[in-house]
């Protein structure tokens, strides 16, 4: 595990108000995801220091009518062993489990999935990870099988959405992500306040535009 950064952070979880209700007076864990394109794989997914982003996923959530009021919670995750996307070394690690990964695929005569873009999204967006959450699975499988320890939480970078300007190298919906795989890591459990508080609200609750 990379220890060169503090191991505690910030991150935000975009749900539904009463699942955030819940989960804050401590009655039960958030719900890890575990579909087949999650862009870490399994884990409970937390956006890294970016409360506006929980609360833009949030609202995405509830315009297609699978949350009914939109909610962020804000945690402290301590991310113990992690597999940080962001290191040289671990992009390694990633790199090597890849290759056994399609190893194991073509050995076996099984089909490799591809990651791949939504329609109407950047192409390099590639929204839904197939490819990398099946290698992210392998991983944890390959870890499992040789009673090794396993990853805690997986934290990656992402550039997303289209150029800030033309010919600018940032997007506008580049993130940092944290998968927690075990619940333990997240230390505690709060309502945003002051500017985080602000920057959910704005997204969430913005006030009516004032008309003459």
């Amino acid at each position: 595990m990379s220890r060169l950064t503090t191991s505690f952070l910030l991150g935000y979880h975009g749900c539904d108000r009463k699942v955030g209700e819940r989960a804050i007076a401590g009655e039960f864990d958030l719900i890890a995801s575990d579909k087949k394109y999650d862009w870490l794989g399994p884990g409970a997914y937390f956006w890294e220091s970016d409360p506006r982003r929980a609360a833009e996923w949030a609202s995405w959530k509830v315009g297609r009518n699978h949350y009914r009021h939109g909610a962020v919670i804000g945690a402290v995750i301590d991310l113990r062993h992690c597999l940080d996307l962001t290191t040289r070394e671990d992009v390694e690690v990633f790199r090597k489990a890849h290759e056994s990964f399609i190893d194991h695929q073509q050995t076996g005569g099984l089909e490799v999935p591809e990651n791949i873009s939504v329609p109407g999204q950047p192409d390099q967006d590639r929204s839904l990870r197939f490819l990398d959450c099946a290698v992210f699975k392998h991983l944890h499988g390959l870890l499992a099988e040789g009673r090794v320890e396993p990853y805690d939480t997986v934290r990656g970078m992402f550039t997303e959405g289209p150029e800030v300007y033309p010919g600018c190298g940032f997007a506008e919906r580049t993130h940092v992500q944290i998968a927690v795989r075990n619940p333990s890591c997240v230390v505690g459990l709060f309502w945003p306040r002051g500017d985080a508080a602000a920057a959910v609200r704005d997204v969430l609750d913005p006030k009516p535009t004032a008309t003459t």
